[in-house]
């Protein structure tokens, strides 16, 4: 009732000259004007003349502390204390000493021996980094400090909260001193403060190669230049056909010619042919023996060999080239990565609780897909997974890029790709609800952040994500799914062939036996 935003005033006291000689009456004992309260008291010094001043407690069993505020008299008017500092927060800030309860979360009962000295650093990360501004924030309103340790933040069970969340909640503790997310159930019951440590967990994962999305045999060219193409060897082809059956005919008569097995014939079949093979780089025991006919090839030639090269450049650029088509959580999920996630608590709450169908069925089907353990593992374990592709890890980035610079390669860290998954912003410190201290945990935040103390311990232990430097000397090694439509090709091509032979040994066959059918009804019919 006498905390902020109300003010009050008590009149009708009386006092001598001296502040050491004011009282209150015996009911205002009980009375929490805690530090964040207004309450003026006046004091009657004589019949002309009036102090003021500002009445407060530090704690509920803390003694008075008065503040003068200045005096009123009918000559002068109301006249202030010089140097009076406005600001109730800033004027208050010094608590004497006073213990003020903080609550940290530490998943591992070890990080307890390491929150200062960067052991161990990517466990329990958001609370080590913490950990000096908090106390910085103590320091900077002379409090005295008593620690309290919980394995989670806390999220609402039965109806009850449980971990650093549930400390707030009872008022067993100020403030939180380990962020945590800014969710709308958690705002009905703890205020927040400040957000100092900007940081998101999110899937990052090496963007797969071309070729598992694409077939870069395809891809080379664009869908214009296939019909271009195309439509200038069909072009070829009409020519060479017409200048093959003009040299035939010119030549008709000459013997030599029609025996010669290398002159190319006016058949459709066998200038397609000649136009196939050349068009893939591969010799032929025919040719045109004109002039008009060797201007031709020349062309065609020319014209194959700028094509050959175009695709085969092409083709060696593809190979190292990565795929884009990976943007959104739905694309990740059709997609042939797997998954993993770092083992927090905040992971397997926020996975197992999550009923967005596309993020639901990520978890269901794979992180923990039924009959399957869950796959949740360390930082380190899943960072090397990333690095030997197909993998999607879902970790705090700020942690793990650490681990990233530690095990990848410089050409490997360019085709890292981030999809967020966690429905929420920066973990935020939180403070119990109607704390009197509010205002001062809001000032001295700022102030740390303002001053570069916050960011220095943010720039220690967490890793911006790394730059991408070297793509161009990174191996890249041709695996089965790169080759994969040739090899589907020739495979196809030896099952046409070997069912095309077959056909022509039974063609064959039945030519044989209706021939030997034919010459035995001859001499039958002789005889």
């Amino acid at each position: 009732m006498f905390a902020a935003p109300y003010r009050w005033i008590l009149i009708g006291l009386t006092a001598n000259d001296s502040e050491n000689n004011l009282t209150l009456p015996e009911y205002f004992e009980n009375v929490e004007f805690l530090v964040d309260s207004e309450v003026l008291a006046v004091y009657q010094l004589n019949n002309l003349t009036y102090a003021i001043y500002k009445i407060y407690k530090i704690g509920s069993e803390s003694a008075w502390k008065i503040e003068p505020i200045g005096a009123w008299n009918t000559s002068h008017g109301l006249q202030e204390t010089s140097n009076l500092t406005k600001i109730t927060a800033l004027r208050r800030r010094n608590l004497e000493n006073y213990e003020i309860k903080i609550c940290y979360v530490l998943t591992d009962y070890d990080s307890i021996n390491h929150l200062t000295d960067e052991v161990n650093d990517h466990i329990d990360t958001i609370t080590k980094v913490n950990f000096p501004t908090t106390n910085q924030l103590l320091d900077f309103l002379n409090a005295g400090r008593k620690y309290i340790y919980t394995d989670t933040w806390g999220y609402r069970r039965n109806n009850t909260w449980n971990g650093m969340t549930g400390y707030l909640v009872r008022e067993e503790v100020e403030i939180g001193g380990s962020p945590m997310f800014f969710t709308s159930e958690r705002l009905s019951v703890v205020e927040y403060i400040s957000s100092p440590t900007p940081t998101r967990s999110k899937f990052v994962f090496q963007q797969p190669k071309l070729s598992y999305e694409n077939n870069l045999f395809l891809l080379s060219f664009k869908y214009s230049l296939w019909i271009g193409s195309g439509v200038l060897l069909i072009l070829i082809y009409l020519v060479l056909f017409v200048v093959a059956f003009w040299e035939w005919r010119r030549t008709r008569h000459c013997v030599s010619r029609i025996e010669d097995a290398g002159i190319l014939r006016p058949n459709l079949i066998d200038v397609g042919l000649f136009i196939f093979g050349t068009t893939c780089q591969q010799g032929s025991t025919v040719e045109l023996k004109g002039s008009l006919g060797r201007i031709v090839l020349i062309f065609l030639f020319v014209t194959v060999t700028f094509l050959y090269t175009s695709y085969a450049a092409n083709i060696v650029a593809l190979l190292q080239s990565s795929s884009s088509q990976i943007r959104t959580l739905d694309d990740l999920l059709h997609s042939r990565i797997k998954f993993g996630v770092h083992d927090t608590v905040f992971n397997r709450y926020y996975f197992s609780t999550e009923t967005e169908p596309v993020r639901k069925a990520i978890y269901e089907t794979k992180v923990a897909p039924p009959g399957a353990t869950p796959r949740f593992m360390t930082m380190e374990a899943g960072v090397k997974e990333i690095k030997k592709g197909l993998f999607a890890f879902h970790m705090e980035t700020g942690v793990g890029y650490k681990f990233v610079g530690k095990f990848f390669e410089e050409g490997e860290k360019c085709g890292l790709k981030e999809i967020q998954y966690l429905r929420v912003i920066d973990p935020w410190l939180a403070v119990r609800k109607n704390t009197p201290f509010m205002e001062m945990f809001k000032i001295g935040t700022k102030r740390l952040q303002e001053h570069g103390l916050q960011n220095r311990e943010n720039h220690l232990l967490y890793e911006k994500r790394p730059k991408c430097s070297g793509r161009q000397a990174n191996f890249v090694s041709v695996s089965m799914v790169d080759c994969y439509p040739a090899l589907l090709v020739l495979s196809y091509g030896a099952l046409i062939a070997l069912v095309v032979a077959l056909l022509e040994i039974l063609y064959h066959r039945r030519y044989q036996i209706k021939d030997k059918v034919e010459h035995g009804v001859m001499r039958r019919l002789y005889d």
